[in-house]
């Protein structure tokens, strides 16, 4: 008995800490990322040259995830790595403000390197952590969304009075404090295992059909929000809005995904992972729609309030789903896996095209192909239902 008194103490004491370190990755982030593309047009690059710079670290991105996950997943390191993740890019982002554009891309590179493991790694902790505590991904995950919040809306207030630039130095305190929660992780954690081969795991991974028209529609649909990620500053700009309200529509769509991903176990539990998925990117389309339609820089700002029915019900199920796909011994890779292509892919993809229509056709030729892409996407996720339900009743027949 007390020995059981003593475990639920530590995982709720675990849980406690793994919210801290999304809050402390979210503030970090949400500050910095979606004024990165600022940061390089004020340089002296132009909207098509920082789209090329964003498809390069892409190909970083899927590099980098592949192998710390696979580095997680065999050598159970997943602590130092997490540690890594936060201390070297909080240092090496303290060099943005020189006055030099090689020294601001190699940086954003070695930033981008270190950062990448980050999503996919915390995440197979989260997920097992979660599991094991009785509790949801999501109300551990949403906590990330607040610190984007305040992170993003802090940014704006910064960036009225101060150059852009300026922002490392909060993203510096921000890295430094999730770098002491890290510290405070057990040494080893219930996610890494060695077992499989790496390699043996991607291949079972990828002859799966329904796995692969999972992973397609994640591109179709992620690809989107790097028009929102990467240039969502600079559209809003070229709207006629400004570095106050960008802040205030950067909030408002991460405080939207707090409610999805606290309830996303509640919609998921109703719906199964597949629906939910397919609801969210309907809800993709509506958002580009109705940018599209409406490019006014108030209903810019009032449409992020989507964000958290799109991206943020999307992420919790994507990610629970890979969970539930990725054996016990592979979770780490699993999930770089996804990451792959909901980051690194889709980041390439979508950096190059929407930096190429954002300066060929502006905001509306971006707008209207990103709707497209997310309907595409959506498409693909009703084919995965349909086999599923197929696949379910014919399990059912043969079970009777």
């Amino acid at each position: 008995m007390i020995a059981q008194t003593s475990m639920v103490r530590t995982t709720s004491l675990l849980l406690v800490k793994l919210r801290a370190f999304y809050l402390a990755t979210g503030l970090a982030g949400g500050l910095l990322n979606p004024y990165m593309s600022t940061i390089f047009v004020e340089s002296g690059w132009n909207r098509n040259d920082v789209g090329i710079i964003m498809s390069i670290s892409s190909f970083l991105i899927i590099f980098a995830q592949l192998m710390w996950g696979r580095i997680a997943d065999r050598y159970r390191l997943t602590r130092t790595i997490l540690l890594l993740s936060l201390a070297v890019p909080a240092a090496v982002a303290l060099l943005y403000p020189v006055a030099s554009m090689p020294v601001l891309v190699a940086a954003y590179f070695v930033v981008i390197l270190f950062t990448s493991p980050q999503a996919p790694i915390s995440d197979a902790y989260a997920v097992a952590a979660a599991r094991a505590a009785g509790s949801s991904y999501g109300t551990i995950r949403s906590f990330q969304s607040v610190g984007n919040a305040l992170g993003g809306y802090l940014a704006g207030m910064l960036v009225a009075t101060y150059a852009p630039h300026t922002l490392v130095w909060p993203f510096f305190a921000f890295g430094c404090l999730g770098v002491a929660v890290v510290l405070a992780f057990p040494k080893e954690t219930e996610v890494a295992f060695t077992g499989r081969s790496f390699l043996s795991g991607i291949g079972d991974l990828l002859r799966d059909m329904k796995v692969v028209l999972f992973l397609i529609a994640c591109l179709l649909i992620n690809q989107t929000l790097t028009a929102f990620n990467t240039y969502f500053v600079v559209v809003f700009q070229m709207s006629g809005g400004s570095y106050e309200q960008s802040g205030l529509a950067l909030m408002i769509a991460a405080l939207s995904n707090v409610p999805s991903m606290f309830l996303a176990s509640r919609v998921i539990g109703k719906l199964g992972m597949e629906r939910t998925m397919m609801l969210a990117a309907a809800a993709y389309v509506l958002r580009w729609a109705i940018q599209y339609v409406l490019p006014i820089p108030s209903v810019m700002v009032g449409v992020q309030a989507l964000q958290g029915l799109s991206f943020g019900l999307f992420y919790v199920a994507a990610v629970e789903y890979v969970g539930s796909l990725v054996s016990r011994d592979l979770q780490a890779t699993g999930q770089s896996v996804f990451n792959v292509v909901f980051v690194g892919a889709a980041g390439i993809a979508g950096n190059l095209t929407n930096g190429f229509l954002l300066e060929a056709g502006g905001p509306a030729a971006m707008n209207l192909a990103c709707m497209v892409s997310a309907a595409c996407g959506a498409m693909l996720l009703l084919v995965i239902v349909k086999r599923s339900g197929t696949s379910s009743r014919t399990q059912s027949r043969l079970n009777a």
